[in-house]
C-alpha cells in the first residue's frame, strides 16, 4: 500500500528523495525564488575549515616573516656600530700620523 506523503509528513526525511514541489499554474513562471542547492552551502563549509586549518601555518609564517625582520634590523644596527668604531678608529690614527708629521717637521 502505497500513501503519498503530505508535506507535515513525508515518506522521507531525506531531502533528495522526496519529489520536487511543482509550481502552482496560477503563479506566473519565474517569479518564485529557485531551488536552493545545497552544494554551495558545503564548499563554504570545506573553504572555511581549510582556512582555520590553514590559520596556524599562516601566523607561523607572519611571525617567522616578523623574526627576520628584527634579525635584519639587528645585523644592520651591528653593522653601523662597526662602521662607527671603525671610523673613530681611523680618524685615532690619522690624527696620530698628523702629529708625527708635523714633529718631523718641526725638528
Amino acid at each position: 500500500m502505497s500513501i503519498a506523503g503530505t508535506i507535515d509528513r513525508p515518506l522521507t526525511q531525506d531531502p533528495k528523495k522526496q519529489a520536487p514541489m511543482k509550481p502552482f499554474t496560477s503563479e506566473p513562471a519565474g517569479s518564485a525564488t529557485e531551488d536552493v542547492t545545497t552544494t554551495g552551502a558545503y564548499d563554504s563549509r570545506q573553504n572555511r575549515t581549510r582556512e582555520m586549518q590553514l590559520i596556524p601555518e599562516a601566523l607561523a609564517r607572519a611571525h617567522m616573516h616578523d623574526r627576520l625582520r628584527e634579525a635584519e634590523q639587528g645585523r644592520q644596527a651591528a653593522r653601523l656600530l662597526a662602521a662607527r668604531r671603525m671610523q673613530r678608529r681611523a680618524e685615532r690614527a690619522s690624527l696620530r700620523a698628523r702629529r708625527a708629521l708635523a714633529m718631523a717637521v718641526m725638528q
